[in-house]
């Protein structure tokens, strides 16, 4: 890790109770984590792989540079989620908070507990449009294509 800490890209999401709110808590919180924050605009979506309907999502995207570890930044995310009370009741429930660690400089990891870059979000527009926004020159580190090549490589019309 440089003395300048590791560039890291997390996305946001909210889909139950006061969605706004709950991204502005992440936000404030995020500021006490990440050094030289950045944070897109924020995008309505329909919801995406959920087994049942749901309410719509609000989503976006912050980047910045730690000095945590991945995991000590995932045990962060993961008690930024519980404040605001985040339930996990089933894979893809609905969420008051959803903070996913996407890249973490170029680490490729896979464990049960933590795998980055996050396995679905080159798929993915409401990640991959908010990160393009803030980052569109961060690189993935499995297919070597920026954040805005691999945006258009799913929504070329865009």
């Amino acid at each position: 890790m440089s003395s300048t800490g590791i560039l890291v890209a997390i996305a946001l999401g909210s889909n139950l109770g006061l969605r706004e709110g709950h991204l502005d808590f992440a936000d404030a919180r995020l500021i006490s984590l990440l050094e030289h924050p950045r944070f897109s605009p924020r995008y309505d979506t329909a919801p995406v792989g959920t087994p049942e309907p749901q309410p719509r999502f609000l989503n976006a995207a912050a980047v910045g540079t730690t000095r945590l570890d991945p995991f000590e930044l995932l045990k962060a995310l993961q008690a930024i989620e519980a404040a605001r009370g985040r339930e996990r009741p089933y894979r893809n429930a609905p969420r008051t908070l959803d903070l996913d660690l996407i890249l973490f400089g170029d680490l490729v990891h896979h464990a049960p507990e933590l795998t980055v870059p996050h396995p679905r979000f080159r798929e993915r527009s409401f990640v991959l449009q908010p990160l393009a926004d803030i980052a569109p020159e961060m690189v993935d580190p499995v297919s070597g294509m920026t954040v805005a090549a691999l945006l258009h490589s799913i929504a070329p019309t865009r």
